[in-house]
């Protein structure tokens, strides 16, 4: 097969679409951010990964007070997740322009947006300056899961969940499972 040479770019998809929520500590700000930049690093201790432009209200809240929330939407929470990667916080309250409900969370001062069905909690671990954007490294302190996307064994049911991914500008959901780690082996 015959391959074309793109120019250098971040070509790697799917990336998954979260909302991550911050808070301004003096004035109690709360904003969103839509993250498609966003991965697991490591899972003992489980740390996750997000990136940030500098000049992003978000950036400067996660620097000041140490925290974040990661949230996972659902397909149907779609339009308000592009809003919310369009607007900017120093202009628009995105917690009312989008209906979404801030809650505490548990052991972050970050609130967790109620209407996303997972929720986690990160305290900041690492900040590290790359180019355009800052990686964030949090340790996960608190997971939080709608009760009604969880199987009989306690694990989250992505087809209820229904998460979504950005693939270089567009939206994609999620389809069927095809396999499960080790299928090939077992």
């Amino acid at each position: 097969m015959k391959k074309f040479e793109a120019q250098p770019s971040e070509a790697l998809y799917p990336a998954p679409v979260v909302l991550v929520s911050c808070v301004d500590q003096p004035t109690k700000k709360a904003n969103i951010i839509t993250i498609a930049w966003c991965g697991v690093v490591c899972s003992t201790p489980p740390l996750l990964s997000i990136s940030i432009r500098p000049g992003r209200l978000s950036h400067k809240f996660i620097k000041e007070t140490g925290d974040f929330v990661i949230n996972i939407p659902s397909k149907e929470m779609l339009q308000k997740v592009d809003l919310c990667g369009v607007r900017s916080g120093r202009d628009t309250d995105k917690f009312k322009a989008c209906n979404f409900t801030p809650a505490p969370g548990s052991k972050v001062i970050s609130p967790i947006i109620v209407e996303c069905p997972v929720n986690i909690e990160c305290k900041l671990k690492h900040c590290v300056e790359l180019g355009a954007h800052d990686m964030f490294i949090g340790e996960v302190v608190s997971v939080h899961v709608d009760e009604n996307i969880v199987d009989k064994d306690g694990n989250i049911d992505y087809k209820k969940a229904a998460p979504f991914v950005y693939n270089q500008g567009e939206y994609w959901s999620l389809g069927e499972q095809i396999g499960t780690y080790g299928f090939s082996v077992k």
